[in-house]
């Protein structure tokens, strides 16, 4: 069990272990990190497989580790960490207990970018692991639902700086998505830190 640091807040979610950081980096940094990242990621617009159909995701993404992962049938070759990959890393690693071997980045260009329904639990992921989402740059909703009872949510308004784990058991009983909105018109950058197997 992850040492859980006095700043984070354990949300109130069933079968999970969902605990937020709120503005965990800050400007100036927070802000440096955003342009670094929007400048020094290889980023790439990749196709996924949905009802056995190929169409582009909705967002830019890009991969970075020293471990292979595989998710929508799209196998992701990790490129080497970099500079503001290592930073994040190095902040939130003691945080978390955790040590990440690959991290999953999407870019949210505006508000018509989004990500649907998902839980991350691919084969490759440690089972159990922690997961660690931070959010740079514009603000987006970011919902859970209950897999059992899609009735059941939990909602949070994840900001520039906003750290985020989820571990335990919440992706066999949650998903999450970001929705598209008609009011986000600057970028957004998420990055899920992984424990790959």
């Amino acid at each position: 069990m992850p040492n859980i640091n006095p700043l984070g807040q354990k949300l109130d979610m069933p079968n999970a272990e969902v605990i937020f950081y709120p503005r965990l980096f800050q400007p100036p940094a927070s802000t440096q990190l955003l342009t670094d990242l929007l400048n020094q990621i290889a980023w790439k617009q990749e196709p996924i497989k949905i009802f056995g159909k190929s169409v582009l995701q909705p967002r830019l993404t890009a991969y970075y580790g020293t471990q292979g992962y595989t998710y929508s049938g799209v196998k992701m070759e990790p490129l080497p960490w970099n500079e503001p990959l290592l930073q994040i890393k190095a902040k939130i690693e003691p945080l978390v207990d955790t040590e990440f071997n690959g991290v999953l980045l999407n870019l949210y260009r505006d508000g018509q970018d989004y990500i649907g329904w998902h839980s991350d639990d691919e084969k490759d992921l440690a089972k159990g692991a922690v997961i660690g989402s931070l959010s740079l740059g514009d603000s987006r909703r970011f919902i859970f639902r209950r897999r059992d009872n899609h009735q059941i949510r939990a909602e949070l308004n994840l900001s520039d700086g906003d750290f985020l784990t989820m571990g335990g058991d919440t992706q066999k009983f949650w998903q999450h998505h970001v929705p598209k909105t008609a009011k986000s018109t600057q970028p957004r950058i998420n990055l899920t830190f992984r424990v790959i197997k």
